[in-house]
């Protein structure tokens, strides 16, 4: 007897329509972007994109990606000119991490990104969302793709919650429950579900007007009741310890051949032992190097 698969659900359904007409029109989703650099400009995105607004985004990967098409070109290059190259994306170690991913793609992988979702994840720098969203979007698998938008959606459409909770493994289960079996369809839904929490399902404010699911949402059902949020907050980037890396890098980057004498660097940060800490994380990350008395980007 044949197995017959599910029709996508009405959810589904519904999003894939709204997305169809509402998506914003990012590189990454065109299909050229796709023709010129295949998986690895996907890769590439989804680890610029980590914590930081697309905005910031779309200028930094089209330079990257001109600069290094493909992971044996990125290979070749050294870890300073990749942490130049990374400017003010935010959390630099991705830079390395990216860099070093290249490498193993080309020692364990001939070149070619690969599409196995744990072999993905045995790169470095590449988690549980980075491994899933490269199978999807870039091999057409059938996975759930959870991020912090995502989990946002669930907790508010299904769970009646106002924000989610801490981020776990559950998440991949519950996306799981809600996808279309057939595997376009359900790179349609991950893809939509992401879009509806950056643009319509915000954390602050969401615009239930706007939403093509708020008939089906158990948290306006509910009256959209504050639950609270127990997840964990990010310190002020203003005079925080981040922001003094993000200016001793700045520095770096700035400097004639990626190198300063050490009494040189931010010489007039408000606090001396704050700078020198950063400097030590730094070292400490491999995104500088210390030789003698000058610090320059690392070789």
């Amino acid at each position: 007897m044949p197995v017959t698969t599910p029709d996508p659900t009405p959810l589904a359904i519904e999003l894939a329509s709204w997305y169809a007409a509402e998506a914003r029109d990012l590189p990454w989703r065109r299909e050229d972007f796709a023709e010129h650099y295949g998986a690895w400009g996907t890769l590439v995105s989804e680890f610029m994109l980590q914590q930081t607004p697309v905005t910031r985004v779309i200028p930094r990967l089209d330079a990257w990606l001109k600069r290094w098409p493909s992971p044996r070109r990125m290979a070749q290059a050294r870890p300073a000119e990749v942490v130049e190259q990374w400017a003010n994306l935010g959390y630099p170690r991705r830079a390395l991490w990216l860099h070093r991913a290249a490498i193993e793609i080309c020692e364990r992988h001939g070149g070619e990104v690969p599409r196995d979702v744990d072999a993905l994840l045995e790169l470095s720098g590449i988690g549980d969302y980075t491994a899933r969203a490269v199978a999807v979007f870039s091999f057409g698998d059938h996975h759930p793709v959870v991020d912090t938008n995502t989990r946002r959606v669930i907790a508010r459409a299904i769970d009646g919650r106002s924000q989610p909770g801490p981020a776990s493994r559950r998440d991949l289960a519950a996306m799981s429950a809600l996808l279309p079996h057939e595997y376009a369809d359900a790179a349609v839904f991950n893809a939509a579900m992401m879009e509806l929490g950056a643009v319509v399902c915000t954390a602050r404010s969401p615009r239930c007007d706007a939403c093509p699911i708020a008939h089906r949402c158990t948290w306006v059902a509910a009256g959209r009741p504050d639950t609270g949020d127990t997840r964990p907050r990010q310190a002020r980037y203003e005079g925080s310890d981040r922001q003094t890396r993000g200016a001793v890098l700045a520095a770096l980057r700035s400097a004639a051949e990626h190198t300063l004498p050490a009494f040189a660097v931010i010489p007039d940060w408000p606090d001396p032992a704050q700078r020198d800490r950063a400097i030590d994380s730094l070292i400490a990350d491999g995104l500088a190097e210390a030789i003698d008395d000058v610090l320059r980007l690392p070789r």
